[in-house]
């Protein structure tokens, strides 16, 4: 089980990271472009899900490059990754921390930022890191 403190830690831990706020909830930005952040269901995400229980505990989210990307991480199947009708034809997914294994998680947030950040701190980080 993850935290949401500990998710917070791991995308700060990235370089140019900052964490606010967004529609109340954080949010880690790096520039000006978000790319994870918490994401409690709302009354109309709760209704969507009819007799079938939400995912339990802290959801994060996570921006993805594409549509291709976020199919691809939904096929591979990662316990605790899953998507939403909300998030339908967006580019990210939720990810149910009491869940995730930390390995799984701190993969995601590092694609997210690669998502968003810019270019030569991507390939900075990519030849740091592998």
């Amino acid at each position: 089980m993850v935290t949401i403190d500990r998710a917070a830690e791991l995308a700060r831990e990235l370089p140019g990271v900052t964490e606010g706020t967004r529609h109340g909830h954080r949010t880690w930005f790096v520039g000006k472009k978000s790319f994870a952040w918490e994401r409690p269901f709302s009354k109309a995400d709760i209704k969507r899900f009819g007799t079938v229980t939400p995912p339990s505990g802290p959801i994060f989210a996570v921006s993805v490059d594409d549509l291709a990307d976020k199919a691809a991480v939904m096929a591979a199947g990662h316990p605790g990754f899953f998507d939403i009708e909300h998030f339908a034809g967006y580019p990210a997914f939720l990810i149910q921390l009491d869940v995730v294994g930390e390995a799984d998680l701190l993969d995601a947030i590092v694609d997210a930022w690669l998502a968003v950040a810019p270019p030569a701190d991507a390939e900075a980080y990519l030849k740091d890191h592998g």
